[in-house]
């Protein structure tokens, strides 16, 4: 068997710090239950972010459904800071407070891998970037981790039932077993190209045996105009200073007059070598650094019992809304009861911004019930695209 939870045990609370469940036991012995507020917040973000991507809350939503709770939320995919809830319960303590670890888990790990991908792909621009990462993570949680790879920007998955999840067409190369046991590079790039469907871009992997420069225009040469890029996975082992590997792979391909051919890399790429190989690649594959990127450590604090502000040391009481300025992107946070105001920030040119505020947390959920449907991933990932023009990545 697999060490997995079932989904039906996380929407039977079984999925749970055993104290929530004593504390439901307590309220319902005593009949103390109370009508209260809960928000999902983090204090600070790690690795020194600045910013987060909020993913998860699609699941969330599948957990909440039909329970008697009624929900505000950012949308999936909004570029949150610190101090700003994310989420918001509304209703009886025991219809939800069961469900707070597993709600947690579903927003920690998948808002932070957003995170790593959002900051992978600000930082390589127009260059494609790939999750390469399902493989060092538990199978169970590929499809999770691959469509929070994508929402956060990245151009594309490697697993078939993420992609499928998705909605797009699964993206690789070829691997290195392919190779050893055809013993050639060149042979295993003609068996590729004769078997699969030609719609799939030939990419040679030149790293196995060989010189990657030889080795990539051996397989320029077989190709010809057929072959799309060259893939670098080249072992830490074998690296030494990647880029001037690279500025040979493209001078040799160059001067033979296959400057049409890409350029990809892959193997251990993180956000912060992506800057230095900008100039010469055309794609990233990153596969660990974005599976295994850092938890948000979200937490869910009672903020208002029976419509009044009530929280615990070191938290803000009561409802509130977090503001953002369309124009400037700059942020409020204020009570649930205070009006808009104009954004006081200024535009580049140092005038008053005046742009009115929208509402980041907005209802989404009334008793259980959907106010609308939930955008589909493609939507999510331009909507966080869109955001981070004015968010920077400092390395």
């Amino acid at each position: 068997m697999f060490h997995t939870a079932d989904p039906k045990d996380i929407k039977e609370g079984k999925i749970t710090d055993i104290y929530f469940a004593r504390t439901i036991e307590i309220l319902k012995a005593k009949k103390a239950d109370k009508w209260v507020k809960a928000e999902f917040i983090t204090k600070n973000l790690p690795s020194g972010w600045t910013w987060g991507v909020l993913s998860g809350i699609e699941e969330c939503v599948e957990l909440l459904n039909n329970l008697k709770v009624s929900v505000r939320a950012m949308k999936e995919g909004t570029i949150f800071e610190p101090l700003q809830p994310v989420l918001e319960l509304e209703g009886m303590y025991t219809e939800f407070g069961l469900y707070e670890t597993a709600l947690l888990g579903l927003i920690c790990q998948a808002s932070g891998i957003a995170t790593k991908a959002a900051r992978c792909k600000k930082l390589a621009g127009e260059r494609l970037v790939i999750s390469f990462g399902a493989r060092r993570m538990h199978p169970i949680l590929a499809p999770m981790i691959e469509r929070s790879a994508y929402i956060g920007g990245c151009d594309g998955v490697a697993v078939a039932k993420s992609a499928e999840l998705i909605g797009e067409e699964p993206m690789g190369t070829m691997p290195h077993a392919l190779i050893i046991i055809l013993g050639d590079t060149v042979e295993a790039l003609k068996a590729f190209h004769e078997v699969i469907d030609p719609k799939i871009k030939r990419v040679a992997l030149v790293d196995t045996f060989g010189d990657e420069k030889l080795e990539s225009v051996r397989s320029a040469e077989a190709l010809g105009r057929e072959l799309y890029a060259v893939r670098l996975d080249t072992p830490a082992s074998r690296r030494g200073n990647f880029l001037r590997i690279l500025q040979e792979v493209r001078w040799e391909l160059d001067l033979r007059g296959y400057k049409n051919v890409k350029l990809f890399v892959s193997g251990g790429i993180d956000e912060a070598s992506i800057p230095g190989l900008n100039t010469l690649v055309d794609a990233y594959g990153i596969g660990t650094s974005i599976s295994n990127a850092p938890v948000i450590d979200f937490a869910m604090d009672i903020v208002e019992v029976e419509g009044r502000p009530l929280a615990k040391r070191g938290k803000l009481s009561g409802s509130k809304r977090v503001l953002r300025c369309p124009s400037c992107y700059r942020y409020e946070l204020l009570p649930l009861k205070d009006r808009k105001t104009p954004c006081p920030g200024l535009t580049g040119s140092g005038r008053p911004c005046g742009a009115t505020y929208e509402d980041l947390l907005i209802p989404l959920m009334k008793e259980g019930r959907m106010f609308s449907k939930l955008p589909r991933p493609k939507a999510i990932r331009s909507y966080v695209l869109q955001q981070m023009r004015f968010f920077e990545v400092l390395t």
